[in-house]
């Protein structure tokens, strides 16, 4: 039986991990991981580490032959099923979390049975690792939209994080195309997801992934912004690797909040958007870009503090120029923390996790 075999183990084991893979009452997280595993392949990745192993360590952990299984890892690695990395005593392989992690890469072989498996699932439990703290995602703002005089961190600006980055990719964003496949598709671009890497053509000949150069990434973010969407990261500090380009109507992550009425799915951007009463016209054109409610007229341009996550997307729709991001509070911003390390170990102290049987 499904439930008592490889894909129950490996479904237990995400589950274990501090992102999460709760189970559901009619195995949907089972069929999810069988339409994505073969049933080898998940008896492998259950007995992974997050911290990357040689073949050899793992060979000696858990048996089998070291250079049959270099070669099954490898396999895994290349389909997007476990992580792959350069470690001191040689290349190593480690297991990756469902969200975000295994299910993103599976982009390019997301079909609509798949897609209807993970909105059954999406709607049955994933709220449940949503409404967990530290978030997965936090809203980074559109750039031009923070008032000139309030200074922003590079881990809190989308250009200065395409910036850093020696490689750039782009590829189509998994949600999307997932709402496209249950027949619910939204109006806004599919091909915004970004990508780096500080290793120079880490994305050469990627088979999902199209390389670009910095300045077609940058036309990739002036692009999502043009079309109204949120820019969303990894919710740390250091090393971020991609760009999410959301809309409450298809993200995974936001519509935790538009859907699920999750507060806390997303950590808010640090900023709230403020309004010139003396420049605001009522003439309500942000109120249509605004994906949270987070707007509304009385007069003059009402801002909701408890709704408004400081993405600035309306604020280019300002004709008056009437709107701009500034600083909430300090004590109404939680810490961003510093490493996934960091991260890792929050996210698992909340969740009553012991990181040493993780790692």
């Amino acid at each position: 039986m499904m439930e008592d075999g490889p894909y129950k183990r490996l479904a237990e084991r995400l589950d274990a991990l501090p992102n999460g893979f709760p189970p559901t009452e009619d195995d949907v997280e089972l069929k999810l991981l069988a339409k994505i595993f073969t049933p080898e392949e998940a008896a492998i990745a259950a007995q992974l580490r997050i911290t990357q192993e040689t073949p050899e360590q793992i060979a000696d952990r858990i048996g089998g032959d070291p250079v049959e299984l270099s070669k099954l890892l490898k396999g895994m690695a290349r389909k997007g099923l476990i992580t792959a990395g350069r470690t001191e005593e040689g290349l190593g392989y480690g297991l990756m979390p469902f969200v975000v992690g295994i299910y993103e890469m599976q982009v390019g072989n997301l079909d609509a049975e798949m897609a209807r498996l993970f909105e059954d699932y999406y709607m049955t439990v994933f709220g449940q690792v949503l409404g967990v703290k530290p978030p997965y995602h936090r809203v980074i703002p559109v750039n031009e939209t923070v008032r000139n005089d309030m200074e922003v961190q590079p881990f809190e600006s989308a250009s200065e994080i395409v910036n850093e980055a020696e490689a750039w990719g782009v590829l189509d964003c998994i949600c999307r195309k997932q709402k496209e496949l249950i027949g619910d598709p939204c109006d806004h671009p599919v091909d915004v997801c970004m990508t780096f890497s500080q290793r120079p053509g880490a994305f050469d000949n990627n088979p999902v992934i199209n390389a670009v150069t910095r300045e077609e990434s940058m036309a990739t973010l002036q692009r999502a912004t043009d079309a109204g969407l949120v820019h969303t990261v990894s919710n740390k500090q250091q090393d971020i690797s991609y760009i999410c380009n959301c809309c409450t109507c298809s993200c995974g992550i936001l519509r935790g909040v538009a859907d699920l009425g999750i507060a806390n799915a997303v950590y808010w951007s640090g900023f709230i958007n403020q309004v010139e009463e003396e420049l605001c016209a009522a003439c309500d054109l942000c109120i249509e870009h605004c994906q949270f409610d987070a707007l509304s007229l009385d007069g003059v341009l009402q801002v909701d503090s408890m709704r408004c996550v400081g993405c600035g997307v309306c604020v280019p729709f300002c004709p008056e120029e009437a709107l701009s991001l500034v600083r909430r509070p300090a004590d109404e911003v939680e810490p961003i923390p510093d490493s996934m390390d960091d991260w890792l170990n929050a996210r698992a102290a909340e969740r009553g996790l012991d990181m040493e049987k993780v790692r």
